[in-house]
């Protein structure tokens, strides 16, 4: 059970990432418009396969994918029971796969509107973060005395809306110049100004789109506080310290890349990268949580 539920863990980041591939390339809708019912979705163009379309490829890959991690964690359920162990943990996650795969129906039959792209997103991180509490729940881990939990629970809850934030932002691409003259979505509404934002600092009021965007400027910002508060207080206590490292490691760079997406035309692998150090750090600080706060421990089962 413990190399199985590593398996799906490291599968679901996988397909967070392709999903951001599927982004980027503009793939979503690679299977067939909005509207398309089951012609677009769970079929692709009405067929099983794919066709050799690049666009329908990419995103029946991360259909693909998905069911596969979506099996992985049938059969996490099934050895769960067997076991006796973390069975409602692991039957959480089956439930949430089976509704972040309706929710992906609904996002391309919805035309990737803005809010199921945010709830996708946001679903897949709560996924995420869940298999983390189950791959260590099948460890002998036990929780350190000490941990600042509630900093840790603030931190982390900074993070996950940081990141749904910017999955609206990145749903806003529906919206072009001629809805709003301020470029292609949210993404572009300050410009290439970071951090201030066309001249000042937190503008809000200007525009629908500039305050997408502010909101998840201070989502960042908020967050970024509270991971350094952590990162420091964990460090001082050396408890958790080699996440409250990583932590800090992938805060700095995800920063730093955040701001290259502004201040740079808009480059695929830039936000790709922006979205994997995003999902890295929500797995960090996640896992920082739990290890403040109990986790089941795995239990030998008899003979």
């Amino acid at each position: 059970m413990k190399r199985l539920a590593l398996a799906t863990t490291v599968s679901t980041f996988a397909l967070i990432v392709l999903g951001g591939v599927v982004r980027v390339s503009d793939s979503g809708l690679g299977c067939g418009p909005a509207g398309s019912g089951f012609h677009g979705w769970p079929f692709c163009n009405g067929d099983v396969a794919p066709g050799v379309d690049l666009n329908a490829i990419i995103e029946y890959a991360h259909r693909v994918v998905a069911i596969a991690v979506g099996l992985m964690i049938l059969a996490l359920f099934v050895m769960a029971v067997r076991e006796k162990r973390l069975q409602r943990a692991v039957g959480a996650a089956l439930v949430l796969v089976a509704a972040q795969g309706a929710l992906g129906g609904a996002t391309v039959e919805g035309n990737l509107e803005e809010g199921y792209v945010a709830a996708h997103l946001g679903l897949a991180m709560i996924l995420l973060a869940l298999l983390v509490y189950i791959v260590r729940g099948t460890r002998e881990t036990a929780p350190e005395p000490g941990g600042p939990r509630g900093l840790a629970i603030a931190a982390s809850v900074a993070v996950f809306a940081t990141i749904v934030a910017g999955g609206y932002m990145a749903g806003t691409q529906n919206y072009g110049r001629a809805d709003y003259q301020l470029g292609d979505g949210a993404h572009h509404a300050c410009g290439k100004e970071f951090p201030t934002c066309n001249g000042e600092f937190l503008p809000f009021g200007e525009a629908r789109l500039v305050d997408i965007h502010l909101t998840h400027r201070v989502f960042v910002y908020l967050a970024s506080a509270l991971v350094l508060a952590l990162v420091v207080v964990a460090l001082r206590r050396g408890v958790a310290v080699r996440y409250a490292r990583a932590a800090a490691g992938l805060l700095a760079i995800q920063l730093v890349v955040g701001a290259l997406n502004v201040w740079l035309d808009e480059y695929e692998l830039l936000i790709l990268l922006h979205l994997t150090l995003g999902t890295l750090l929500w797995a960090a600080v996640s896992t920082m949580v739990m290890q403040v706060a109990p986790v089941p421990r795995a239990r030998a089962v008899p003979a």
